[in-house]
């Protein structure tokens, strides 16, 4: 029972109202006396926290906790795209049918997902690859790539469910969610960091104020657990580097850039 509450914290729910108070609740005061049984029932790593249990002063505190320095190294090779975040790879692949994927049997095109043509058209035929996070995970989202912030923007209003269910049964979640939208010009190409959002209330929170950002800053966090899409650029990637299916802590390498010719 303590798992499905603290994952109701967390997770997804399509009503409005409970939504609410449970946002409300999981940034009271009263909340804090869970996070022991938070810490044990998903076994977080205490070790790896910025400040100790007994400091954080509610259950939102902990889901956005920081981490120590050098707890999550850094692949420096500067070749390499890391993770943005820790979670999952769930799926990786090239964009069908110039700018579509599936997903549980449902057909995505990143015309809705972006929101418009010119925005997808860049990513024809470029690469896509699904990040999930899951209650236990760490929940600051990091540049997996240098880049320079070419443009951001935010869509759609209300968003459904990104668990299994949700994605197999759902009306597109990846494309229809609350999201914001990064992309960053990679030397000659794009690559776009889509941060779809988790429950009614919208919970990105941006915190990079440079345009210019370096592999491994922080640029953001997710308040409530959810996904990242990453789409690239065609000639971006080498579609064989791409990390296999499965946990991925953020920092470690996640694919490789294409050597351009001299």
């Amino acid at each position: 029972m303590k798992k499905l509450f603290y994952r109701a914290c967390i997770e997804l729910t399509n009503q409005r109202l409970l939504s609410r108070i449970l946002r409300a609740f999981s940034r009271s005061k009263i909340s804090r006396r869970l996070i022991p049984s938070f810490v044990k029932t998903y076994q977080l790593n205490e070790e790896e926290m910025g400040r100790p249990v007994s400091e954080y002063s509610h259950l939102h505190d902990l889901f956005i906790r920081t981490l120590k320095p050098g707890a999550r190294p850094i692949d420096l090779d500067a070749r390499s795209v890391i993770s943005p975040v820790d979670g999952a790879v769930a799926q990786v692949g090239q964009l069908e049918e110039k700018t579509c994927f599936y997903v549980k049997g449902q057909k995505y095109n990143i015309v809705e997902m972006l929101g418009s043509q010119e925005a997808a058209g860049r990513y024809r035929d470029g690469m896509y690859i699904i990040l999930y996070l899951s209650p236990k995970d760490y929940h600051r989202i990091h540049s997996p790539v240098d880049g320079v912030v070419r443009k951001q923007w935010s869509l759609g209003g209300r968003s459904y469910p990104v668990n299994e269910a949700g994605l197999r049964y759902g009306r597109r979640p990846l494309s229809r969610n609350y999201r914001m939208i990064t992309e960053l010009q990679v030397a000659d190409k794009q690559l776009a960091i889509v941060k779809v959002g988790a429950m009614n209330i919208n919970t990105i929170e941006w915190t990079h104020q440079s345009t210019e950002i370096k592999k491994g800053e922080e640029i953001a966090y997710f308040s409530f657990g959810s996904t990242v899409v990453l789409l690239a650029e065609k000639g971006l990637l080498v579609p064989d580097s791409v990390a296999d299916i499965g946990s991925i802590q953020m920092g470690a390498r996640l694919a490789m850039k294409e050597e351009k010719e001299r």
